[in-house]
């Protein structure tokens, strides 16, 4: 089922080109020096193993893109003038009630909590994807780095193989900018969760020979630095270095070679298998993975869409949360679950539900989270919050601190000092553990 959205932002019409195939494409050439078996040498890589055993925080965001329906997700109001016929079912924690279009997450609640307090007074696609996933307000002219690059930044060790920020979407639904962090922080996006392209030898070139032009390479590079090096030179430098390794790493972005039980416990949609690929990656120790779901943008039939789109997500997360939380990787494992927006309460004449901001609600579990919880309060019938108000700020610095970056604190880039997170918020302290 196609959702034709009625905004017709260019969100929704067209794709956007990612970081990594830029990178990739002019590395072609480099996986010839690659041997059979450096992918399962990488797994066992030291760094990988000791960012493991040292209990490295991690984050998995899932971003529902469209803007998921508070009202048939986390905040339902039955029986009200806004509540559209779905009820609110009881989870695994007394006195929290969902929707009953997520059954599965329903017995998962026990492990997650609430934030049903957001009012972001934002209902633009473009921008409320910016200021969730950045937790500023969007400025033109200005542009700051997205969650995924903080945490790259500040939770990659030295010498870790893999990327630190990695985006696994469906075609054209969104890239992530480091800013002034740099394009190591980028994501490194893994389209319809495919291994990244030109991740194979050419037949044509042997590895002998493509050796022997590495290694002229790295002369004619590091000759080139001692006299002219500059800030480009290092980027394309580390650009060059990252392929190579993503190159040596590629059966890591495979999640054909996960058993064939739990590719079928996580079912056969696009969504499910992106879960299964992102528990993958986060085993290997990489700390941020994105999983985008699409198509929430509800302006009609807004209860048809959800019955197919929340079914498509709620066995799979809900499997996601419990095999986490049984590999005893959930304790430092942070999860999120954001949109850009919610839907308004108000049902139009097409029986769907336009862009809201005002009242509506993110789910947060794992490390450093308060498990069970909810924070803030909307009203009877969802138009407005009533009790603890927060916005991408507040939620921006919560997930930094439960993971343990001091989200107050600065970064230093070029001699100049930048705010790892908007100085005139501050974290939800009652939701951090």
């Amino acid at each position: 089922m196609k959702c034709m959205v009625s905004c017709r932002s260019t969100e929704h019409l067209s794709s956007r080109r990612s970081f990594l195939s830029g990178m990739a494409a002019g590395s072609l050439g480099v996986a010839a020096s690659l041997s059979p078996g450096l992918g399962d040498l990488i797994i066992a890589n030291p760094a990988i193993a000791a960012q493991l055993k040292s209990g490295s925080k991690r984050i998995l965001n899932v971003f529902l893109h469209g803007g998921v329906s508070q009202l048939e997700s986390w905040d339902p109001k039955p029986n009200t003038d806004t509540g559209g016929p779905f009820r609110a079912i009881p989870t695994s924690v007394p006195g929290i009630h969902i929707s009953e279009l997520l059954p599965h997450t329903a017995k998962q609640m026990h492990r997650l909590s609430l934030i049903r307090g957001l009012n972001t007074k934002n209902g633009d696609h473009g921008r409320g994807q910016i200021e969730m996933t950045t937790g500023r307000k969007r400025i033109p002219g200005t542009d700051y780095p997205h969650l995924g690059a903080v945490v790259a930044k500040s939770l990659t060790p030295e010498n870790f193989p893999l990327p630190g920020h990695i985006l696994i979407r469906g075609a054209g639904t969104g890239s992530s900018s480091a800013a002034y962090l740099g394009p190591k922080y980028s994501s490194v996006v893994m389209n319809e969760g495919k291994p990244p392209e030109y991740t194979t030898r050419p037949e044509s070139l042997s590895i002998e020979d493509d050796q022997r032009r590495n290694a002229f390479r790295s002369q004619v590079n590091d000759r080139f630095a001692r006299r002219r090096r500059t800030a480009d030179t290092d980027s394309y430098t580390y650009s060059y270095d990252q392929a190579l390794d993503l190159l040596a790493s590629r059966e890591v972005f495979d999640v054909t070679r996960e058993p064939k039980s739990d590719q079928e416990r996580y079912g056969v949609s696009e969504f499910g298998q992106h879960c299964l690929l992102a528990r993958r990656l986060l085993e290997k120790g990489v700390p941020f993975v994105q999983v985008n779901h699409s198509n929430y943008d509800t302006h009609h039939e807004n209860f048809d869409f959800h019955i197919e789109q929340l079914g498509e997500f709620d066995l799979p997360f809900a499997t996601l949360v419990s095999d986490l939380a049984e590999r005893g990787m959930l304790e430092d494992t942070l999860i999120c679950v954001m949109s850009e927006f919610g839907r308004t309460p108000k049902i139009n004449s097409r029986y769907g539900r336009d862009h809201w901001g005002t009242a509506w609600s993110v789910l947060l579990g794992g490390a450093g989270i308060q498990p069970g919880a909810v924070i803030g309060k909307t009203n009877d019938n969802g138009t407005e919050v009533v009790d603890r108000e927060v916005d991408h700020g507040h939620l921006f610095h919560t997930i930094l601190q439960a993971v343990g970056v001091d989200s107050t604190g600065e970064f230093e880039v070029g001699g100049r000092k930048y705010p790892i997170a908007d100085p005139a918020k501050s974290s939800i302290k009652e939701l951090l553990a």
